[in-house]
């Protein structure tokens, strides 16, 4: 009865009021997102990766310890890189007599500054790994060895592919 009193407009806009308050979430889409995004944290989670370049040949090794995430050098052919970003070319390095290379020096301590862990011992010395080519002069490794030695870093490995025993 009460239909009746109501215009045709009025109609119109109850109807349209009850169709567009009854609106929920499309459960699709967001299983589709989560989905999406559970698959690129199990890939991106993964073991650890060393930085890859194509001017490094790394050396092989028969090691079974799986290294783990630290501070790196790499040590390209003409450049010294720490995390990625550049220090240093190899030819001012070795025309250097110094025994210790004071802007790789310099950036491993900032590094350190910036990587204060909670349970780490200072004293103890930091954790770094090196990256380089398997054809690098000692010369060089020497220089870079004694440079984290001094910036407190004690606990070098070196990185490697891994190849099977026999």
């Amino acid at each position: 009865m009460n239909n009746l009193k109501l215009s045709n407009r009025s109609k119109r806009m109850e109807h349209f009021k009850s169709l567009h308050s009854r609106s929920g979430i499309n459960l699709v889409s967001l299983m589709d997102i989560f989905t999406i995004l559970v698959f690129f944290l199990l890939v991106s989670s993964g073991a650890p990766q060393l930085p890859n370049s194509k001017d490094i040949t790394l050396p092989t090794s028969v090691a079974e310890n799986v290294p783990e995430e630290t501070l790196t050098i790499t040590i390209t052919k003409n450049d010294i890189l720490v995390q990625g970003e550049w220090v240093a070319t190899i030819s001012n390095l070795l025309e250097n007599n110094e025994t210790i290379f004071f802007d790789l020096e310099k950036e491993l301590k900032f590094q350190a500054s910036k990587r204060l862990l909670a349970n780490s011992d200072q004293a103890q010395g930091q954790t770094i790994t090196i990256v380089g080519d398997e054809n690098i002069s000692y010369q060089l490794l020497r220089k870079i060895l004694a440079t984290c030695r001094q910036a407190n870093y004690t606990t070098i490995a070196f990185a490697a592919f891994q190849t099977a025993k026999g």
